[in-house]
């Protein structure tokens, strides 16, 4: 595409003050209200409308379309008006598995939402490139520049300026039911593929289905890939791929490999081709939530999408974490993640004031209450200490230990390549494609760019 797409790895232990000095737009929290009255109501040349009196509104894409998640954005959006008199917001809820398909026809159209969802890396990368995006560097506030640091804003940084802002940091692993474990008889969580591969053939005997997967939507089903291309490719291979495209490495079969090796186990709940993702009580995160399965891997968000998903709409009381297992001979580094940050960035044509209420949404108390709601982890680091759900301690601890975050494949290579690898890894579950059908398919789709 000719644009350096953000960069591949989330490096937890390395944050410094380059972009704490671009960042220069301070907005103490003492005035915040103030300020931010006084520049939404400043109007714009965007998208936004005003009415020529300094009034601004505007448009907002989420996909939180149920519960407290879809609750927390109307209250957001009810304080950020309330304090900023003139300034409206026309709030639209979109399903997740529909908000890519229709982002990407109304930035298409020139009708883009000025507020809308976005993960960074790749697909954030192209959305650049055609001038859809707003600069974001100068209009981020001092306090959210530091509170929430540098690693969680490197999805959104391409060249050197930053298009989008985190509202929560996701790195995956496997959710699983401890219930369930114990009924069968497992003790401890596995921590090598052979003991994952243990676990299944002992659920199994016991009459429980192991794993929960919504292959359905691809994107649940393409985890399993990248996962296993995290623990058998290197920090250096990976880094290298999201400006080079190029899948060689016999690392990146490895994994298809594995992956065909460990889906011949049949560790799936029965018709996974067919289970959607979080839609109902019979998706994925539905059978977890009802102990119908006993493990899914899924990033932070699924604490919160199970809780709305078991019979009174409470969290799971059972519910634990542990990383995604070792593979022997692996050459990704111990301990290392993989995840994404969920984030909100600007048409290229928002007012600013769009840059005010994302600053908003990311101080201290907002993103605490952002956490509470989503049942998931800030971005904003001075919140994190509002996380109690014991699986979350489990995955942030695990975070601010990992030598570093790789962000999710799809995201990372954008929409075409992305695309094309999830779809490769469905049809290697379906038995239509092999582990070089993957590689081939990615590489075909990168060289087409």
């Amino acid at each position: 595409m000719g644009v350096r797409p953000a960069p591949a790895l989330v490096t937890l232990n390395e944050e410094d003050d380059l972009m704490t000095a671009r960042r220069k737009r301070a907005v103490p929290a003492a005035i915040l209200t103030g300020l931010l009255a006084l520049t939404a109501c400043g109007g714009g040349s965007g998208s936004g409308s005003g009415d020529g009196d300094g009034d601004v509104s505007m448009t907002f894409w989420h996909n939180s379309t149920t519960g407290d998640g879809k609750a927390y954005w109307e209250d957001m959006v009810a304080q950020f008006e309330e304090a900023n008199p003139g300034v409206t917001i026309e709030v639209q809820a979109i399903q997740n598995e529909d908000m890519d398909g229709k982002l990407q026809t109304a930035l298409n159209s020139g009708d883009a939402p000025d507020i809308f969802m976005a993960r960074g890396g790749g697909k954030l990368a192209d959305v650049v490139a055609a001038g859809q995006a707003k600069d974001l560097t100068d209009l981020i506030s001092d306090d959210v520049t530091s509170e929430v640091g540098d690693a969680a804003f490197s999805p959104f940084t391409i060249d050197d300026k930053v298009y989008g802002m985190p509202v929560s940091v996701l790195p995956g692993g496997i959710y699983y039911s401890k219930d369930l474990f114990a009924q069968a008889g497992i003790t401890e969580a596995p921590t090598t593929m052979d003991d994952l591969s243990d676990a299944v053939t002992t659920l199994k005997a016991a009459g429980i289905d192991p794993i929960a997967l919504g292959a359905k939507d691809a994107w649940p089903a393409a985890h399993w890939y990248y996962f296993f291309a995290l623990r058998e490719c290197a920090q250096d291979t990976m880094t290298e791929s999201a400006t080079s495209k190029d899948f060689s490495d016999p690392c990146w079969l490895k994994a298809g490999e594995d992956l065909e090796e460990f889906a011949g186990t049949e560790p799936f709940n029965n018709g996974f081709l067919t289970t959607t993702a979080q839609q109902g009580a019979g998706s994925s995160a539905g059978l977890l939530a009802n102990h119908q399965a006993a493990m899914e891997l899924m990033g932070a968000w699924e604490p919160g999408v199970v809780s709305s998903l078991t019979p009174d709409e409470q969290p799971l009381s059972d519910l634990g974490w542990f990383p995604f297992p070792a593979v022997d001979g692996g050459e990704g580094g111990d301990g290392a993640m993989m995840g994404g940050v969920d984030g909100y960035s600007c048409s290229v044509n928002a007012p600013d004031a769009c840059a005010d209420f994302l600053n908003f949404v990311l101080s201290k108390e907002n993103q605490e209450a952002y956490a509470d709601a989503f049942q998931t982890l800030p971005a904003n680091k001075e919140a994190q200490g509002v996380v109690t759900d014991p699986a979350l301690q489990e995955v942030l601890a695990a975070y601010n230990d990992a030598p570093y975050v790789q962000v999710w494949l799809d995201t990372l290579y954008g929409a075409n390549v992305g695309n094309a690898l999830n779809a490769g890894v469905v049809d290697l579950l379906a038995g239509q494609g092999d582990p070089q059908g993957i590689v081939d398919a990615v590489s075909s789709a990168a060289a087409k760019e």
